[in-house]
């Protein structure tokens, strides 16, 4: 009778935990199912194909709150490359979506024949709706970083032989240029013919001006990454290999956070032993940027994997230690999301911005994701956390009525719900990414914990 009462008991607990389990992964469907409704119909379906310049060729940058284009409309190599990556990747996840396909094209054609400087070579920072360059003509290898980016994600995506070519010109024109042969990286400012710009004594202290900072560094990190799945060059990885390392192992700091300035030989720009005046004074080029620290966690990860660095686990334990770090200082435990910026003051670390702005809470949700399929029992709960962050979106960031999202989290800026959807630099590709990787993430999830 025992040993009846035995089996039944644990038949019962087995069927109870498969239908926990079944219960769990439905959940993972169904969020995913929303989260990929939301893509298409409330972000995609918004800018595209309306962003789209018939007239002069890119993309249109500047919409209202409710998608009404802009009179003023400048183009900026960031901006439009972007536009180029998201209609390039979104071709790929849905073929029969006619506009990603033509956007992808469409953008081609306006960073080769208007953005890409056939004199000098690089890509311009900036022009007019029709292509002309405007403003300051200093090049910038983060923007660089970006056109090769979009290059390769729509050579993968097309296999139109043009876009490899002018990726790979790209590539060689930077490295040529911007690779610093003594101390690794790339310098950021650039002269017009690719000459790197020093920092010159009577540069302002609080200028960037001259500076190797994170921000280029991260995007050349991915750039390269996105152009080595298309063409695993000798020298590309090498300078992939480099960059991982110097992000990993200089850039990021004991405490895990990334450094956002350095002088040339990577020594840190840092004002902390100064006085709080002088620190708020140059809060720009010396904080902790959360948003770019879950980022590059991820990004990290990405790079280690496409140079097929198996076992990596220093990398993992960096990127792990990113996020860690600004869950522990600089997450919003009431309603979730990423605060924007904080500081470590001799007297303690305080929070100096508490606002949430989209692309933070975007990257966000994408590691979050990630940690949790590679740390499923951490203490951190990120799962938790993510679900957490994905209704602090859903309340606070997406505009249902309108499209798209707001430029910051309404509970913290609630201003921002008649501000515009687009500018220069505010666009769809981190939104994109990050609803991209966590619908296929959640799927893969759900799949593997139903077998």
């Amino acid at each position: 009778m025992k040993g009846s009462l035995s089996v039944f008991l644990f038949a019962c607990l087995a069927f109870f935990s498969c239908a926990e389990n079944e219960e769990q992964v439905d959940a993972k469907i169904i969020l995913a199912d929303k989260m990929e409704k939301h893509l298409k119909t409330e972000v995609l379906d918004k800018w595209y194909p309306q962003s789209m310049d018939t007239v002069d060729g890119g993309f249109l940058s500047n919409f209202s709150y409710d998608f009404i284009p802009g009179e003023k409309q400048e183009k900026m190599i960031v901006t439009q490359s972007r536009h180029v990556w998201t209609n390039a990747k979104a071709s790929e996840k849905y073929p029969d979506v006619e506009y990603c396909n033509q956007g992808a094209a469409h953008g081609f054609e306006f960073l080769r024949e208007k953005m890409w400087d056939w004199e000098n070579g690089g890509f311009y920072w900036l022009v007019d709706k029709q292509g002309q360059q405007i403003g300051n003509p200093m090049k910038t290898a983060y923007g660089n970083a970006f056109g090769i980016f979009a290059l390769a994600a729509y050579y993968q995506s097309s296999g139109n032989p043009e876009a490899l070519s002018l990726a790979k010109e790209a590539f060689y024109w930077l490295d040529k240029h911007a690779h610093d042969s003594i101390d690794g990286g790339y310098y950021q400012h650039l002269e017009p013919d690719g000459t790197p710009i020093s920092r010159p004594a009577d540069t302002p202290s609080t200028s960037d001006l001259g500076y190797k900072d994170q921000n280029s560094s991260i995007h050349i990190l991915e750039a390269f990454t996105e152009l080595y799945h298309v063409w695993p060059d000798p020298l590309l990885k090498e300078r992939l290999e480099e960059m991982l390392l110097l992000i990993r192992d200089q850039i990021v700091t004991e405490k895990g956070y990334l450094t956002l300035f350095l002088h040339p030989d990577w020594n840190p720009v840092t004002f902390r032993d100064s006085t709080d005046e002088v620190i708020l004074a140059h809060h720009n080029l010396d904080h902790v940027s959360f948003g770019h620290d879950v980022e590059t966690g991820f990004l990290m990860i990405e790079a280690s994997e496409t140079l097929g660095l198996e076992n990596d686990e220093k990398t993992h334990t960096i990127a792990k230690k990113m996020i860690d770090h600004a869950l522990e200082n600089g997450w919003d435990e009431s309603v979730g999301g990423f605060y924007d910026e904080g500081y470590y003051f001799l007297d303690g670390f305080q929070i100096t911005h508490d606002t949430k702005n989209w692309w933070a809470q975007a990257e966000g949700m994408n590691a979050l994701l990630l940690m949790a399929e590679l740390y499923p029992e951490d203490p951190h709960d990120y799962y938790g956390k993510f679900l957490k962050l994905w209704g602090y979106t859903d309340t606070y960031l997406i505009d249902h009525e309108n499209g798209d999202w707001y430029s910051g989290g309404l509970d913290k800026q609630p201003e921002l719900k008649t501000v515009g959807k687009g500018n220069v630099w505010k666009g769809i590709y981190h939104h994109y990414r990050s609803l991209d990787h966590c619908i296929n993430r959640l799927r893969e999830m759900a799949e593997a914990n139903h077998e």
